[in-house]
């Protein structure tokens, strides 16, 4: 029988688990104290109320963090973007972040297979004053990406690229994204640190899609790595953001 620290110690591990897809720090407290602190409070209204929207949709696992979402807003700040790219929108919380990050005439190309999913979230956008920034595109992005590239104009033209999408096609993502990404421009893949599985034994009780996408988010870390036309930094935030700036 269990004593009555270790029931603790269990259920604190269960109660974490439920939300360490969008938070890896050890203390469940600790992310709320950022969240409450230094998140929530600087929130934008239409940031918030997207937020809410999405906690109600039964896929409500798959939206960007608000932490990661503030993260994000600031980044693009920071180097000043102004034309961007998403792959993977979902109901368009980074989305909504890039957008209102950018200047009025900055641009996003939006890729998603789900419009229904992007037209939830689309009201907020507009009430944002921000919609015209967005060129939705529904379908596979690969396809979008190749006619891209087949146009030499089109290469380098990208300040920032986020790809929060299909994991099995990131490196097939990453050779083409490279090429339309500016040297000096940066591109976000999340989920990098995959609900912390990367470092999870062999037989460990994953959830099947855990296990199933973690062999292709530990290949892509593997080539990010040692890929030399990039810098990068991994980082904690939400599920893992890893962030490679184009140097050549």
């Amino acid at each position: 029988m269990a004593s009555n620290g270790q029931e603790k110690q269990q259920g604190e591990a269960g109660r974490h688990q439920e939300v360490g897809h969008k938070s890896l720090l050890q203390s469940d407290a600790l992310y709320q104290y950022i969240l409450e602190t230094s998140v929530y409070p600087r929130e934008p209204e239409s940031m918030k109320e997207l937020r809410e929207i999405t906690a109600k949709h039964p896929w409500n696992i798959m939206t960007t963090s608000a932490d990661e979402g503030q993260f994000l807003n600031m980044l693009l700040k920071l180097i000043n973007a102004k034309n961007t790219m998403e792959i993977g929108v979902y109901t368009g919380y980074s989305l909504l972040a890039t957008a209102l990050a950018l200047p009025d005439d900055g641009k996003i190309l939006a890729m998603d297979i789900n419009r229904e999913n992007y037209e939830l979230g689309r009201p907020t956008l507009e009430k944002a004053g921000v919609a015209h920034k967005v060129d939705f595109r529904e379908g596979p992005a690969l396809p979008v990406l190749d006619e891209l590239v087949k146009d030499e104009k089109n290469h380098g033209s990208f300040d920032f690229i986020f790809v929060d999408a299909d994991k099995d096609n990131y490196l097939n993502y990453h050779e083409r994204l490279i090429q339309l990404v500016k040297v000096g421009g940066v591109i976000g893949y999340d989920n990098t640190l995959w609900n912390g599985s990367v470092v999870a034994p062999p037989d460990a009780p994953l959830r099947k899609y855990v296990m199933y996408y973690r062999e292709f988010v530990l290949e892509l870390n593997k080539a990010l790595a040692v890929d030399p036309r990039i810098e990068i930094c991994m980082l904690p935030v939400g599920d893992g953001i890893t962030l490679c700036r184009r140097i050549k």
